[in-house]
């Protein structure tokens, strides 16, 4: 798992790079298109990141220009993530990066579901935190 996992971050990294970004900064804006506005909490959980892991990659994509990070009016602990108009913008060109995963990959959309099912649900049974 841990082989297959670095192989398809190294693939990624050149496809990345000329827009900027990282894998991780990357797997962030995907959370964000799903689901606009979010808690950093929320994005954390969502990618079983930690707010300490998050944070700077967080400020990275905001100096980036791609997301706004602001203090919850209602809870000044609580920041909330929102997408620019740039960071809509970029999922658009970041469809070419989608489409080379996919085509490299050669999963067919029910086989590339199942597959995930099944990692997410060992991931379930492996965790301590959860």
């Amino acid at each position: 798992m841990y082989a297959a996992a670095h192989a398809l971050q190294r693939f990624y990294g050149p496809l990345l790079k000329p827009l900027g970004l990282t894998y991780v900064q990357y797997l962030v804006l995907l959370v964000l298109w799903e689901a606009d506005d979010r808690t950093v909490g929320q994005i954390g959980r969502r990618l079983y990141l930690d707010s300490g892991t998050l944070t700077p990659v967080l400020r990275r994509l905001e100096r980036l220009g791609v997301v706004s990070r602001s203090r919850a009016v209602d809870d000044e602990r609580e920041v909330r993530i929102r997408l620019t108009p740039a960071g809509v913008r970029l999922e658009r060109e970041l469809a070419a990066v989608r489409s080379a995963i996919a085509c490299r990959g050669a999963l067919e959309p029910a086989v590339f579901a199942k597959l995930r099912d099944e990692l997410q649900a060992l991931r379930a049974r492996f965790a301590t935190d959860s």
